[in-house]
């Protein structure tokens, strides 16, 4: 029987994935490519400026001292760069070297250039975490932003960034495709048009090439990315305005239709910002659905700043009351002082849901700019227990029915079978607004249940009506408080809760026995703050939960 379930969860998880995927991940293990040592093209002639894009945090506090992820570590030696004992998430931002364009880098320069020799020292090529694609093509771009600024690449620098280029090159993420095959073909329009020959313009044509067939693949008609992660929609707006911003230098060097393209990509750029506007709490960041922590990407803010030093217009506003996002699945509500984010999404592209959760038909609410209800939240990648428990329905607030996940999560990046809304239905009536979606992601249980949910929103008040049809032995609601929310329980059905600026919150519930339990938020990797989380049993096959407000 345990055999039968392995196959069904492997097999549910493979028969989506596209075939170069396949025989991408099988190339991937077999073909080890030989680094090509020669020596570097010639730099190409900046004819442009380029734009200050985007500081992100400093990670570098000493010759060898680096803050990643809310950890600390001491490179003591060329051990440390692939140290089996420090995460593996964190490893790999050592090896991206984002403090090269950090708040202050100017005032670490000596540091970072002794940082960047004696990466090529204790790093021989082809062999570690710092020579797999995804870090690789990060390092590349840092370098090149790096040396835009103003600095200048010594001699040996350079020849490392072409060694890289070309071993990049032969490797390709044509298994996971996604954003990281976006950061790998942005890596090499970077080094086509920083270097200077027939290498480089085989390398800028290949980028080039992929490009014109991911943006349109991975940025969806209404602007969202694919992977329906706010944190890496972030990520993959960011990587397109580098790429604008690079126009800028190297004009001369684009192929002879690039304006065209230079527009469309300042279109989708536009989109996203409106996308990624919409998709921020009142507090400017973004929510947490799906993989998503704070801190990791760039807010809108920023990035709409960064677009405007390009010569994108702004994002006016978020739109009406009702901003339905179709092509991601997410429904954004305005009522009144209270802001509302519904999920009634898939949980991603069919063939890369590696960054899904189990999360249908959760939501996120804040009520005056502050976050009241709230997903758990990401605080790691891997295949422990943090990973597994932030991944399933529980750590949402949506509706677990038989102890049984949504979205059949497993593993570090692997969804099996999973949960298809359907049914939706959006209506603005002027005063009242409602959301009403179903899933089938239980169906496959014996009794077949589906999950429906319904989002009614009247003046001061939020009303949610989740049904079960079918045949089921037990079903559960939770709701996540953020910390900074005072909760308690005030009699059967009901909850006070008090918000951090003395304004109140009633929660009743009926259909339901509810208790109160300590839980954990997640808001950043390597982050973990005590919460409370209300769990409502369904007595009857329906349950119906106000929030009122003042």
């Amino acid at each position: 029987m345990a055999d039968l379930f392995q196959f069904t969860k492997y097999w549910n998880t493979v028969r989506y994935l596209k075939p170069v995927q396949v025989y991408g991940r099988l190339w991937f293990k077999i073909h080890r490519p030989k680094p090509d040592l020669r020596p570097s093209p010639q730099l190409r002639i900046q004819k442009g400026t380029w734009n200050d894009g985007i500081r992100k945090r400093q990670s570098m506090f000493g010759p060898s001292h680096f803050r990643f992820l809310n950890e600390e570590h001491e490179l003591s030696s060329s051990f440390d760069w692939n140290n089996p004992s420090w995460d593996k998430l964190w490893l790999y931002n050592l090896h991206y070297f984002d403090d090269l364009n950090a708040v202050g880098a100017e005032h670490r320069r000596e540091w970072q250039l002794a940082s960047m020799r004696r990466w090529i020292l204790e790093n021989p090529p082809g062999f570690g975490n710092g020579w797999e694609p995804y870090p690789t093509s990060l390092r590349i771009v840092n370098w090149i932003k790096w040396s835009l600024k103003g600095e200048v690449l010594p001699e040996d620098v350079a020849r490392s960034l072409a060694v890289q280029t070309r071993f990049l090159r032969d490797r390709l993420e044509y298994h996971l495709l996604g954003n990281h095959f976006f950061a790998n073909v942005k890596a090499l329009v970077f080094a086509g048009l920083f270097f200077s020959n027939l290498e480089a313009e085989r390398w800028l044509k290949k980028g080039l090439c992929s490009l014109a067939h991911e943006i349109p693949e991975q940025v969806l008609t209404d602007g969202g990315h694919f992977e329906r992660s706010p944190m890496y929609h972030s990520t993959v707006l960011e990587d397109l305005l580098d790429l604008i911003n690079l126009t800028s230098v190297y004009s001369a060097a684009l192929p002879g239709d690039w304006r065209k393209t230079l527009d469309e990509w300042k279109k989708t750029a536009r989109r996203m910002l409106f996308w990624l506007k919409v998709m921020s709490h009142p507090d400017g960041d973004i929510v947490l659905f799906n993989d998503a922590a704070l801190g990791t990407a760039p807010p809108w803010g920023e990035l709409e700043a960064y677009a405007g030093r390009l010569s994108i217009s702004p994002v006016s506003g978020t739109g009406p009351a009702l901003v339905h996002l179709p092509d991601t699945g997410y429904v954004r509500v305005r009522n009144g002082p209270a802001i509302a984010f519904c999920d009634v999404g898939p949980c991603g592209p069919d063939y890369l849901p590696g960054h899904a959760h189990a999360d249908t038909l959760t939501f996120e609410l804040s009520i005056h700019g502050q976050r009241v209800v709230v997903d758990s939240g990401t605080s790691c990648y891997g295949n422990g227990p943090d990973r597994i428990r932030q991944r399933s329905t529980a750590a949402h607030n949506t509706v677990t029915i038989d102890r049984r996940d949504s979205s059949e999560t497993w593993g570090g990046f692997r969804v099996a079978r999973r949960a298809r809304p359907f049914d939706l239905e959006v209506c603005n009536r002027g005063e009242e607004i409602a959301i009403s979606c179903s899933h089938d992601g239980y169906a496959r249980l014996p009794g077949r249940p589906v999950h429906r949910r319904q989002w009614d929103f009247r003046k001061n008040e939020l009303s949610i009506k989740d049904t079960i049809s079918g045949v089921f032995s037990e079903a559960t609601a939770r709701l996540h408080f953020h910390p900074d929310i005072g909760i308690k329980l005030v009699g059967p059905g009901r909850i006070s809760a008090d918000l951090p600026s003395g304004r109140k919150l009633d929660l009743g519930f009926a259909g339901g026995i509810g208790d109160l339990k300590c839980s954990t938020y997640h808001p950043g990797f390597g982050k973990t703050l005590e919460n409370k989380c209300l769990e409502i049993k369904f007595t009857s096959p329906e349950l119906h939960t106000i929030f009122k407000w003042a």
